[in-house]
């Protein structure tokens, strides 16, 4: 590794300058491993619903804190976490990043921006995304985005 000219080096020794490694010949292939190749993403139990830029869902849940309509024994970030996953997998579904929409329906569906929501969707709600939000609460959020069908995140 190249020594920055700041640090001090043993006397009667050279510095150590970078140089690149040497060319190789050929094109690049995918034959490792761990390499998928071209066909669908893997699927099953604990693979998620993958899709580009996943982690925009979360800012985006964030702006609809204000508007959440919590009961007794909800918390706000099991409330975010759980309704993210699911706009995770409505994006999924459409081939595309997380948009404000997809986490519109997710807040809908659970019926988190709807200050009547009726007495047995907030006790089931409340229930299935205990917990959501911890830093061990991947298995409770896709639990609760596999309640979900994809019929109801209006995929085609």
């Amino acid at each position: 590794m190249a020594q920055p000219p700041y640090v001090p080096h043993a006397p009667g020794k050279a510095a150590r300058h970078y140089s690149s490694p040497p060319q190789r010949l050929g094109g690049w292939r995918a034959d490792r491993p761990g390499e998928l190749a071209d066909g669908p993403l893997p699927a099953g139990e604990g693979f998620g619903y993958q899709g580009p830029d996943q982690g925009y869902a979360l800012r985006l849940a964030k702006h609809f804190a204000p508007q959440l309509r919590l009961h007794d024994g909800e918390k706000p970030g099991d409330v975010v976490a759980g309704c993210a996953m699911v706009a995770l997998k409505r994006a999924s579904l459409f081939g595309r990043a997380p948009v404000a929409a997809d986490l519109e329906v997710a807040f809908d569906h659970w019926r988190y921006l709807d200050a009547a929501a009726p007495i047995e969707v907030v006790a089931s709600r409340r229930e299935l995304f205990a917990g959501a939000g911890g830093h061990d609460g991947y298995p409770i959020r896709c639990r609760i985005a596999d309640e979900v069908s994809p019929g109801a995140l209006g995929a085609p």
